[in-house]
């Protein structure tokens, strides 16, 4: 097969769409052959040298694909061969063939076509994961949302509007028409405006609940300002740094909390866990029509660089796809 390989870390020229060895499933897995894959910020920093992938898992990018089922592990129930699926991974996908473990692999949505499926098994697991699972997002909330143009953004506003929650989105005014549509009440240019007193003038002071942040040490001190009293702060992205002070003082005083979490390296059974959640509970939202994909545009892997540099300058709306 052909796929994606990084000879050496480097900027988006260090990208290959090379001929590489197929890959075999191994027990509990399933072969996928790919007709797209989904491309995320993680891809970006495995290129730089920054994300090497878990132990055990495929060396090449790419978190999520759809496709076709072309072979079995031993011990899989629930499959078959020829079935259209869309996979959360752990890397692999920027490639024509991937293995995959069996609780990771959800069916591709009715409604919902084949190549466009390959930029929701991130973004939902990743969202429900932190929306739901942890900050227990509920309806009647109102919710921040960091960048909310990215894919991660585009999905996390259409979620919390289908739980009955009240969106802010932070995003470059370019895009505000765009994720109004999607459900944001209020939409924040962080080019122009300080989001912080765009927060307390839309909430009367009272601040937001829950926050989705992707910015990290930047956005921390003012992201605890914004919440309201016993929010919740969420840090799935670094793209504003790795350390900021934390005022303690402030966040009792909010009676607020702070967490962080990666989806990668998690266990292969609490994949599972969550990707059975968003199975359950955010695939029929898809199906009804209160959520869709997102789709910014397809490329060819072998511009998989292309695609990086795309993202690399916040150009898209929601997801970039890659087909091989």
């Amino acid at each position: 097969m052909y796929a994606v390989t990084i000879p050496e870390p480097g900027g988006p020229e260090a990208l290959r769409w090379q001929e590489v060895p197929d890959p075999e499933p191994a027990a509990g897995e399933v072969l996928i052959e790919v007709h797209a894959a989904g491309v995320n910020r993680a891809d970006l920093l495995q290129r730089q040298g920054h994300y090497p992938p878990p132990p055990g898992a495929s060396e090449y990018p790419g978190l999520e694909c759809a496709g076709v089922i072309r072979a079995l592990g031993s011990g899989v129930t629930g499959w078959r061969v020829g079935d259209p699926v869309c996979a959360l991974l752990a890397g692999g996908g920027y490639a024509e063939l991937v293995s995959v473990p069996e609780g990771q692999v959800l069916p591709v949505p009715a409604g919902v076509d084949l190549i466009d499926a390959a930029g929701l098994p991130e973004v939902a697991c990743t969202v429900w994961a932190n929306l739901v699972d942890a900050a227990q997002l509920r309806a009647g909330e109102t919710e921040l949302v960091h960048g909310g143009g990215s894919g991660i953004g585009t999905f996390a506003i259409q979620l919390a509007r289908a739980l009955g929650a009240r969106v802010l989105t932070t995003a470059r005014g370019a895009k505000h028409a765009a994720l109004a549509e999607l459900g944001a009440e209020v939409t924040i240019d962080y080019t122009e405006t300080d989001f912080l007193t765009a927060v307390r003038e839309a909430t009367d002071g009272r601040g937001v609940d829950v926050i989705l942040d992707i910015i990290g040490a930047a956005y921390l001190s003012r992201n605890v300002a914004a919440l309201a009293t016993g929010g919740r702060l969420v840090v799935i992205g670094l793209q504003g740094g790795r350390r900021g002070e934390l005022d303690l003082a402030a966040l009792l005083a909010k009676r607020g909390t702070v967490t962080a979490s990666s989806l990668r390296s998690r266990p292969v059974a609490e994949k599972a866990r969550i990707v059975a959640g968003v199975r359950q509970q955010v695939w029929p939202l898809i199906e009804s029509g209160a959520i869709r994909p997102v789709i910014d545009r397809r490329l060819p892997m072998s511009e998989a660089a292309e695609a990086h540099r795309w993202l690399e300058d916040s150009a898209h709306l929601g997801k970039v796809l890659l087909l091989p």
